[in-house]
């Protein structure tokens, strides 16, 4: 039977047909809220999938800013273990908080040191001071040995010889390049054969290495100024000033090494007995005495 049709009581059968947007008075009796999904001026969420444009980088943001977080987290907790792993490692070669105590000094410090290798023959006290076990920083001592003198002489050494090298047209970057490196080849080898000579004679004595190359560099202070008194004066000037510094260096050096390398008796004056302080004494004078013959070798060809 068609809709709409007679039934044999004569009653019409509704229609049961329902038009999409309704009127609400035509609505579902059984529907518990109303439908304001259609309602004007309401976000249009009308099917499944769409969004609106806020809710995809509200979600990105909550996303991505813990993601961004636990990445620099991560990043920085690897930086310094990689930074720890480094200092580990390299604290087994090269000492870098020891290398911090030969810098640190000052301009007076400096002032004062390069007085005293010049002119080492009115200095009383020649002891280096501890405090509590732990030698002072070089700026507070005079006594004390750096690095940072050697370093900037063994520079300056390499810049005169390279200005004595032009001023008498034979300069070049492979002589230059030669100077430098016969230079660094012969410390080197100083401080190894001091160090052999050291294990053989068997002297228990606080010189570190580090010690030595320090004391081994300070001759270049006075290889500068016999330079450059070659360049000024003349050879004669060059052989006076060098014989000068070459004596400085080698009382510099012994008043300094006997209190390291002597016993305490000798280092108090009294008079040296015994094998091993005998060959203790010949160490510490063979020290001194080496550092004119590198002097005069590592010189003598710049000045004509």
């Amino acid at each position: 039977m068609e809709p709409g049709a007679a039934t044999p009581f004569g009653f019409r059968q509704p229609s049961k047909l329902r038009m999409r947007g309704s009127a609400p008075d035509m609505a579902d009796p059984n529907q518990l809220f109303d439908d304001t999904s259609a309602h004007a001026g309401s976000p249009a969420v009308g099917y499944r999938g769409q969004e609106t444009p806020g809710m995809g980088f509200q979600a990105q943001a909550l996303l991505t800013e813990p993601m961004s977080n636990f990445a620099v987290a991560y990043g920085s907790s690897l930086a310094s273990q990689g930074k720890e792993l480094v200092d580990k490692n390299l604290d087994r070669f090269i000492p870098i908080s020891k290398l911090k105590y030969y810098f640190a000094v000052d301009t007076v410090y400096v002032g004062k040191k390069l007085g005293l290798l010049v002119f080492p023959y009115m200095h009383q006290n020649w002891e280096v001071r501890y405090q509590q076990d732990t030698p002072v920083a070089p700026r507070f001592d005079i006594n004390a040995p750096d690095l940072y003198i050697p370093a900037m002489a063994f520079i300056t050494y390499i810049l005169v010889a390279g200005l004595a090298l032009g001023t008498q047209n034979r300069f070049s970057p492979e002589i230059l390049g030669i100077q430098a490196s016969s230079a660094l080849v012969w410390l080197i080898i100083e401080v190894l054969v001091t160090l052999l000579s050291l294990y053989l004679v068997t002297v228990n004595t606080d010189l570190t290495t580090i010690d030595l190359i320090a004391f081994s560099g300070y001759k270049y202070v006075g290889m500068i100024v016999g330079v450059v008194s070659g360049l000024l004066f003349g050879r004669t000037g060059y052989y006076l000033v060098l014989l000068w510094c070459c004596i400085a260096i080698v009382v510099f050096m012994i008043r300094t090494l006997r209190l390291k390398i002597l016993s305490e008796a000798a280092a108090q004056g009294v008079l040296v007995r015994g094998a091993k302080n005998q060959l203790r004494m010949y160490l510490t004078m063979a020290i001194a005495t080496a550092q004119p013959v590198f002097m005069y070798w590592l010189t003598y060809h710049l000045v004509r």
